[in-house]
């Protein structure tokens, strides 16, 4: 007598496996306070020891996260990618000879994404619909139904909302010397005002799966 074939789990990239949550994409809570430390470790370590010390201590921390991060078999992806972040961000301050040239990167970077992302509403392809696509494997069929294109243009807003807030704030914290408060409004306006903007992204996924699907399902009705 053979035994019953016992159905198997699907694998985590299969299409049926349940799609990550935006923070689960960002690396979870844990991924969250790994990206924090080094800004914090920076700010301490320029108030106590000046910026030679902080930059140092910026890069240490980074470099000790990605190291635990491999440790412990955790993606070393979003690690080595903050550590590429920490070490630009920390050249830059050192050119400049200032703490707050640590945050410059972030702001430009912020400012040129909102360029971007704006830019590609008004030539039709919203990127948040192109890189959510690329991330899921789903491509750019919705291209071509525009409620898809319209949930992705409303997702694509949100992510220029937020890059515009963090350019403008940022910006003015620079420009006034405040390089503590500017530390912590990294923080709150880094990861986590993007994963609520993440929500609206998955959001408007979700939506445009439906329809794709729903049509891809009328097809072979429609050809008989």
């Amino acid at each position: 007598m053979t035994e019953p074939i016992r159905p198997t789990r699907p694998p985590a990239d299969a299409p049926n496996a349940p799609k990550k949550t935006p923070l689960e994409q960002l690396g979870g809570t844990t991924g969250v306070v790994y990206m924090m430390l080094p800004i914090v470790a920076f700010v301490l370590a320029n108030s106590s020891f000046g910026l030679t010390a902080a930059i140092c201590t910026a890069v240490g921390v980074a470099v000790a996260i990605s190291v635990l991060r491999l440790v412990r078999k955790e993606p070393v992806q979003p690690a080595i990618s903050g550590l590429f972040g920490i070490a630009v961000a920390s050249f830059v301050a050192w050119k400049t000879g200032s703490a707050k040239g640590f945050f410059l990167t972030g702001i430009w970077s912020n400012f040129a994404l909102t360029a971007l992302f704006l830019l590609s509403v008004f030539v039709r392809r919203p990127l948040a619909g192109i890189v959510w696509g690329a991330l899921n494997g789903t491509g750019t069929a919705w291209l071509r139904d525009k409620p898809s294109v319209r949930y992705y243009n409303i997702a694509t807003f949100t992510l220029v909302a937020v890059f515009t807030a963090r350019f403008a704030v940022w910006q003015w914290l620079y420009d006034d010397d405040r390089t503590g408060w500017l530390a912590v409004m990294r923080i709150v306006m880094g990861t986590p005002l993007l994963a609520l903007a993440l929500l609206v992204v998955l959001w408007a996924g979700r939506l445009s799966h439906k329809r794709l699907k729903a049509q891809a399902g009328q097809l072979p009705a429609r050809a008989v």
